[in-house]
């Protein structure tokens, strides 16, 4: 089922919400805001922004109502937010969010241990959340995790993925975005499970999302773009993981999928210097290491540029 390639694809930036979520300390605020501009000024037009989770289960984003208000409304940019819940769906309204994902995972270990509900009940509380956020103007996204893997469960059979994905559909979601939770998809297995998913709806309504644990992410994306895929979740300098998923490692990053896919001849329309400028930013906050390889070679290639011109003066 090998399509052409699209001349152009959506990277959508996760390292905001998915990516600070896994910090151990509060980036500040005044920080994120210049992290989300930055990536903004670097030409990402879809920026996963924060989480209306209660603080206490992730404080690293209890700023999510100011972080909303200030970038609910962007001109020509699309900014989501994650919702778990009617009153994470109320805080999100009440900042002006005008795109909500809604989460769940493909497999019960991993949705017990990340929300506390079964797929049924998650289910149920969907059909809730799904018509209420759509009477309410917004477009409504909902990611399915662990759709390659699970971390108490192991595989995750495909029609399962494809089943679930159809329901979701059906409730009313605009976009379900597939996710390598924990990273161990290959390509192989990623064209497997997005056949039976195609099998049963387009490929402009699903997006992907995969961790780079054992260093796949970049070739399972490509693979997925392969059978049509348009749509691509990434967080600049490899940021994240999943509190809930014992040894996933962080998202591709960013900077991986945009060098990638442009050599491939298909169009991000984001600058890959200002996009590792961001990364550099971000690591400067954080005051530890990106663990992206194409990071830390630009890192390589900027301090010997600037080593060489400091001996040229």
């Amino acid at each position: 089922m090998f399509q052409a390639l699209p001349d152009k694809v959506r990277i959508r930036e996760v390292g905001p919400r998915d990516g600070l979520q896994n910090e151990e300390q509060f980036v500040p605020t005044e920080a994120k805001k210049d992290f989300i501009r930055r990536l903004i000024d670097a030409g990402l037009q879809s920026i996963e922004i924060t989480s209306f989770v209660n603080p206490k289960w992730i404080p690293a984003l209890a700023d999510c109502a100011e972080i909303g208000s200030e970038f609910s409304d962007i001109e020509s940019v699309t900014t989501n937010a994650l919702v778990p819940n009617m009153k994470g769906l109320d805080n999100a309204e009440a900042a002006g969010m005008k795109e909500i994902t809604l989460f769940m995972s493909a497999s019960e270990g991993h949705n017990k241990a990340n929300i506390n509900k079964t797929i049924g009940e998650t289910l149920k509380l969907f059909g809730e959340l799904l018509p209420t956020a759509k009477g309410r103007g917004m477009r409504v996204n909902a990611a399915l995790s662990t759709a390659f893997g699970c971390p108490f469960e192991g595989d995750v059979p495909p029609e399962q993925v494809a089943a679930l994905t159809k329901e979701l559909l059906d409730m009313g979601a605009d976009e379900i975005g597939i996710a390598d939770t924990i990273g161990v998809a290959n390509p192989l297995q990623v064209k497997q499970v997005m056949e039976k998913v195609l099998s049963l709806c387009e490929a402009k309504r699903l997006a992907v999302h995969f961790h780079d644990t054992y260093g796949t992410a970049v070739v399972n994306n490509v693979a997925a773009m392969e059978m049509g895929i348009t749509q691509f979740d990434a967080a600049v300098g490899g940021l994240g993981g999943c509190p809930y998923a014992p040894g996933a490692s962080g998202n591709v990053p960013t900077e991986h999928l945009v060098y990638t896919f442009e050599k491939m001849g298909v169009d991000t329309g984001v600058d890959l210097e200002k996009l590792l400028q961001t990364a550099q930013f971000i690591q400067d906050q954080l005051g530890h290491p990106l663990a992206s390889n194409g990071f830390r070679a630009w890192l390589g290639k900027k301090k010997h540029a600037e080593q060489k011109a400091e001996e040229a003066s």
